[in-house]
Order: C-alpha cells, then structure tokens, then sequence
C-alpha cells in the first residue's frame, strides 16, 4: 500500500503538478526513507518480496531525472544491496550480480561527488586511501552501502580478475566505516570483516580475528540483529566444522521473536527464513 501510494506521488511531481521540481525531490527522498522504516518494521515477507521491485523501479526513475541527488543515490544503493541479499542471491547469480552492480554504481556516484575521492579512484590504491580519509561521520551511509553491493558483486564474480583486483578498494573502504561509525547498521562492517576472515588461511582468512568481528557485532546490536547469528553459523561454524554450534546458534534465532526491535522485524524475520532452511540442510553440511 505504501508503495502504492509513492507511486501516486512521484507520478504528481513528475508530471508537474508540483510548482519545484527541487521542492518535489527533496520531499520525496524524505518520503523515501521514511517508506524504508517503514517497511523495516514488517514481518509480511511475501508483500515485501512483491512490493520492493516497483520500488527499485520508481529510485531508477528519480535518480533518471535527478542523477545529482546524493540522498536518492545512497538510498538505491541500500536498497538494491538489501532486495538483492533477500530475495534474488541465492535463487539466480547472475540477476543477482547485476543487481549489486547496479547499487555500487549508484554508491560509487554518491561518494564521486568528492572531488578527492573522484580524482583518486583509478590511482594506486595508497591514494584511493588518503582520499578515504576525506569522508566523515556523514559519509558512512554511502560508504558501508557502496562496500557492501561491491563486496557482494566480487563475491558473485570469482571468475573475473579484474572484479577480484578490487578486493583491497572495498576493504579499505569498510575500515574507513570502522573508524568513523563502528555501530552503523547494527555493527555491519564488523559482519564484513568477520566473513572476510572465514576465507581460508591461504588466502588471508584468520579464524581467530573472524570471531572478534562476529562478537563485537552481537554486542553492538546487543544479540537482537538475528541475521548476525545466521551468518556466523553459515560462515563461523561451518568453517570451524562445528555442528554443534551451527545448530544451536540457528535454533536461537528460531526461538527470538522477530519484533525484539522493531525497526528489525523485517531483517530478522528474514533471519529466521534462512535460519530454518539452512536447519534442514544440517546433514548435508556437516
């Protein structure tokens, strides 16, 4: 219903019912972020799942004729990052890469609009890391959501050399959320890291420094982020092979109602789906 009722008004501002396409703009990505919170709060994941593509399609349409705008960049960044992880990575790879592709496209045009960063982008990675050190607390949104669709598109593209080289950008990046805002998204950079560090020991992956992220992690959003749990069973445990733990940690998510926090009804019901569907695959992984 809400987007619904979105569409209606960008429709309005679009056709030029309002007298500032300026005004209308600003209005709407308020409007948007408020949409956003909104649905954060749902536990419907099928009107959700439905709903979110005509939302995908109305941030293209505004970003179409405001490319400018850096709060509607940030927020298709987000939201591609967060609809792609759901609903579409595990069911098809390849929509899913163009997907992720699709939102680090819109965060990497957010963060363009510093002129540091813009300048350094295609220069040794030593200089794309003093320009990181230009953005500020106000910059964590559309640097974490950048990372994170960029993060997952390499992850859907081990074949390609060239996505790989970009592994030590998307990094550096994080650590610049780390040192600005730890807490951000529920403490989602230390989610990063505690996954990056799963990798196997030849390729950089630490067990040990893996656990310090997951944990601080569940302090941050004091254990009540359920999707924390299922990804240090799916990463952590299976790693570690430890069945035990696996279970037990997916069971709690099973038994922690999804509304603890209810702006995290959504991302925990989403939680306990996977939670579930990775329980019954118990014997396949262990």
């Amino acid at each position: 219903m809400k987007l619904k009722i979105l569409g209606t008004f960008l429709i309005l501002i679009l056709s030029g019912c309002f007298p500032s396409k300026r005004i209308g703009v600003a209005t709407v990505g308020l409007i948007m972020e408020d949409i956003n919170k909104a649905s954060y709060k749902s536990e419907n994941l099928e009107i959700i799942r439905e709903g979110t593509p005509t939302y995908l399609m109305l941030i293209d349409g505004l970003i179409e004729a405001y490319p400018e705008n850096k709060r509607l960049l940030i927020a298709g960044a987000e939201a591609y990052s967060s609809y792609t992880f759901a609903f579409i990575e595990e069911k098809d790879k390849h929509l899913a890469k163009q997907m992720y592709k699709k939102g680090r496209d819109y965060g990497l045009r957010a963060l363009s609009k510093n002129k540091k960063f813009r300048d350094a982008f295609n220069k040794p990675l030593d200089e794309f890391n003093k320009a990181l050190a230009s953005f500020s607390k106000n910059d964590v949104p559309a640097l974490f959501w950048t990372a994170n669709c960029w993060a997952s598109f390499i992850n859907l593209s081990q074949d390609s050399i060239e996505a790989l080289a970009d592994i030590p950008k998307v990094v550096n990046i994080m650590k610049r959320v780390l040192a600005l805002n730890e807490r951000f998204y529920y403490g989602g950079a230390h989610l990063f890291f505690a996954i990056y560090y799963t990798r196997s020991h030849a390729l950089g992956g630490d067990l040990n420094k893996a656990a310090f992220h997951f944990k601080r992690a569940s302090e941050i959003s004091e254990g009540k982020f359920l999707m924390g749990y299922v990804l240090y069973a799916k990463y952590y445990a299976r790693q570690v092979f430890d069945k035990a733990l696996f279970v037990s940690t997916l069971k709690k998510v099973m038994e922690t109602r999804a509304d603890i926090l209810p702006e995290l009804t959504l991302a925990n019901t989403l939680a306990k789906e996977k939670a579930k569907i990775l329980l019954e695959h118990v014997d396949h992984y262990f």
